[in-house]
């Protein structure tokens, strides 16, 4: 399938919500919340491609890698690649109208599934939304994992329960959505979490639990502290605070400060193998990619997201063999440039 057509159809069914740029870093839908663009500025999500794309790698062309594993285990799966389509929902709320919540998920979950990767599926303000992600993911024998908005405890555990009952693979809380406009246009009310709250997260199942929000090395150490197993850098893809910095700035400090003790996710302005490289090679374990799969599923259903991963899995092995990267363990600071 070519990509270029999947994304002139993904243009028109976006209906105005998203431009489909040829490179999707956020200048062309700046203060679009509700939409697909970052709050205010839109400085957050800006700069989470423009600091990736500053980001330079070393090239090593003397070893005997030429045919890299890029496989890798998380969370007691063993994937086909290090990336996962990150949850996003809300197809009437921010994607245009033209599509339902099931004929865009869908062919997400499935086309992830057929890829070796996983997708993650979420709520929002429309409490249906989660219901027909958590359907469709059951459909699929639950290979997949299930985010829930940081609501009052007892919400997020009950809806934890329903995660549960559709053999997801881990759940996780986005509490960088204690910001989401959308939350609280619709009067939803969500909240912060102490260590403690998470602890008793953790504690209500037996599913990896993810916390993802994670943006400094004090709040990373909060989360090591409540036992959860992975964290999400993640500024939410720049749309709940304005003025933040890029997601790749702040990995280096998280990481020193809890690799090892915690699987670290990474999710902002990745688009290609090359940027999973950056990601990786700055401290990350494995990476999140957002807006590009709502385009492979809008313009070409499984097919599209099909697709797009086999191109990040390509440029994955090429950039792999051109840093001398036999697996993806082998991806570490080495690759990262510095000035």
């Amino acid at each position: 399938m070519n990509f270029k057509e999947v994304e002139k159809v993904a243009r028109e069914k976006f209906n105005g919500s998203c431009k489909v740029c040829k490179v999707c870093n956020g200048i062309a839908c700046a203060g679009e919340v509700p939409g697909m663009g970052g709050k205010g500025s839109g400085s957050s999500f800006i700069d989470n491609r423009k600091s990736l794309e500053k980001i330079k790698i070393n090239m090593r062309v003397i070893h005997n890698v030429s045919n890299p594993d890029i496989t890798i285990e998380l969370f007691g799966k063993k994937m086909d690649a290090p990336i996962f389509a990150a949850p996003i929902t809300g197809t009437t709320l921010n994607m245009g109208g033209k599509i339902s919540e099931r004929d865009y998920i869908e062919p997400v979950v499935k086309g992830c599934i057929d890829s070796g990767v996983y997708a993650m599926v979420g709520d929002t303000a429309v409490d249906e939304f989660l219901l027909e992600n958590l359907s469709v993911l059951k459909e699929y024998n639950g290979q997949g994992i299930v985010f829930i908005k940081p609501w009052e405890n007892d919400d997020i555990i009950n809806k934890i329960k329903l995660a549960e009952e559709s053999n997801a693979i881990a759940v996780g809380v986005d509490i960088d959505a204690c910001g989401l406009v959308t939350l609280s246009m619709h009067g939803k009310k969500v909240v912060p979490k102490t260590v403690e709250d998470l602890r008793k997260l953790k504690n209500s199942t037996k599913l990896p639990f993810i916390v993802k929000g994670i943006m400094t090395v004090e709040d990373a150490l909060m989360a090591v502290e409540a036992g959860v197993d992975a964290i999400v850098i993640s500024n939410h893809g720049g749309r709940v605070l304005d003025c933040t910095p890029g997601v790749c700035e702040v990995i280096p400090s998280i990481a020193k400060a809890v690799k090892g003790k915690i699987t670290i996710l990474a999710d902002g302005g990745v688009r290609t193998g090359v940027d999973v490289v950056k990601m990786i090679g700055l401290g990350a374990d494995a990476v999140l990619i957002g807006r590009p799969f709502v385009t492979a599923s809008f313009g070409g259903k499984t097919d599209g997201v099909k697709t797009y991963v086999e191109n990040i899995k390509n440029e994955l092995k090429s950039t792999m063999i051109l840093t001398g990267c036999q697996s993806i363990r082998d991806i570490d600071s080495k690759v990262i440039y510095n000035y």
